[in-house]
């Protein structure tokens, strides 16, 4: 038999699929895999069910349905200050894995070099790979986090295409500074290179940290992909609702790859989008509220535990250092001791570099009820 596509093949199963596999077969707490324990508002859902029973049901405009469109362009305006037209600037995508997926097999050409930034989010290097290009490592050190000058312009070379940024950033819960994202963009200008910017976590932000779209900086709007999620901010990860902002001749390119992709994205799940993203300030600001108390939460139990918790800036998750209560081995075995021993799962932080990895350090997820967290704690000090 002939070969399937080699870069395919060498690809592993997710780690969060598996340390949620773990966790069912071992009946633990699933605080792996990034989803909440609750859906999101009712009338966000409400108005999804309405939109199928009224229909219609067939296939809605390749781009998106105008009404997300035009709320996808309102939404940052109003909270970004991006002026964007929802005609030529906003693509509705199947999920920000869509939108990250298309964006890049629509701008890499075999031999074009990424700049991406360590620990990356598991899914943007395998994309790079499969469009011929070569990525460029950038690595943040914890417990800080911070970009450092030195290795990212030393990143950039004559083949640089396009950086790739997270903000608020998975795993680390790292918000870039301005400074931060002046430099880079900087950079992009200096070398003429396109952005992809991952910020599917915009309204998930703490402690006084504020979100700041690259796209905002001067001369970055022409340069810039903005990729957005309902999952995230509705708390409804299952519907795979991403959006794509940026200048019209980027959202064609992506929107060419989209079409042989997906398509098209479900028209009653876009409606209940549309809904929610045009709700009013009080929900976003209490939903950054109430998971920034679920971090404090969690954060509190894993100290009382024994982990050195790192801070999170925004996101889901937290970062923790188990070397305080474990020598045994690296994070991947910690993990699934934890999973099989105290009935709690984790993720080695180790799954998001592609060599190399610091060995001491899990992510915990905190989009959980309170007492699914208390449980999680109580399990774990009993345990150890």
């Amino acid at each position: 038999m002939k070969q399937v596509n080699e870069t395919i093949a060498a690809l592993g199963t997710t780690i969060f699929t598996v340390m949620s596999a773990l966790s069912v077969e071992h009946q633990a707490i699933n605080l792996g895999q990034g989803f909440p324990d609750e859906d999101g508002p009712e009338d966000v859902r409400a108005a999804a069910a309405r939109a199928v029973l009224d229909g219609p049901n067939q296939y809605p405009p390749m781009t998106g349905l105008p009404a997300l469109r035009q709320a996808v362009a309102d939404h940052g305006r109003r909270f970004h200050g991006l002026e964007v037209d929802w005609q030529s600037q906003v693509l509705i995508t199947s999920g920000a894995t869509e939108a990250l997926t298309a964006s890049l097999l629509a701008l890499l050409r075999p031999g074009d070099e990424v700049v991406l930034i360590e620990p990356v989010y598991d899914s943007y290097l395998p994309i790079v790979r499969l469009a011929g290009a070569t990525a460029r490592m950038v690595r943040l050190r914890p417990p800080e986090w911070s970009l450092p000058e030195a290795e990212l312009r030393a990143a950039f070379g004559p083949r640089t295409k396009l950086l790739v940024i997270n903000s608020p950033m998975n795993p680390t819960g790292k918000v870039f500074s301005t400074a931060e994202l002046a430099l880079i963009a900087e950079l992009l200008e200096e070398h003429d290179v396109y952005a992809l910017c991952d910020e599917v976590y915009e309204h998930l932000v703490f402690s006084g940290h504020g979100h700041i779209p690259l796209m905002t900086l001067p001369g970055m709007a022409e340069r810039t992909l903005r990729v957005g999620s309902a999952g995230k901010t509705f708390s409804l990860t299952g519907w795979k609702v991403g959006y794509l902002t940026g200048a019209p001749a980027l959202i064609d390119a992506v929107a060419k790859a989209h079409q042989f992709i997906t398509f098209t994205t479900p028209p009653s799940l876009q409606a209940g989008v549309a809904h929610g993203l045009r709700k009013d300030d009080e929900y976003f600001a209490g939903l950054a509220a109430a998971m920034a108390r679920k971090r404090d939460r969690l954060s509190a139990g894993l100290a009382e535990v024994g982990f050195a918790v790192l801070p999170s800036e925004g996101t889901y998750f937290v970062t923790a250092d188990f070397r305080g209560l474990w020598d045994q081995g690296d994070d991947f075995a910690f993990a699934r001791m934890l999973v099989a021993g105290a009935r709690v799962g984790c993720v080695p932080v180790g799954a998001f570099y592609p060599a190399d990895p610091p060995t001491h350090l899990v992510r915990f997820c905190f989009c959980k009820r309170d007492e699914v967290l208390d449980e999680a704690i109580a399990r774990m000090k009993a345990f150890f």
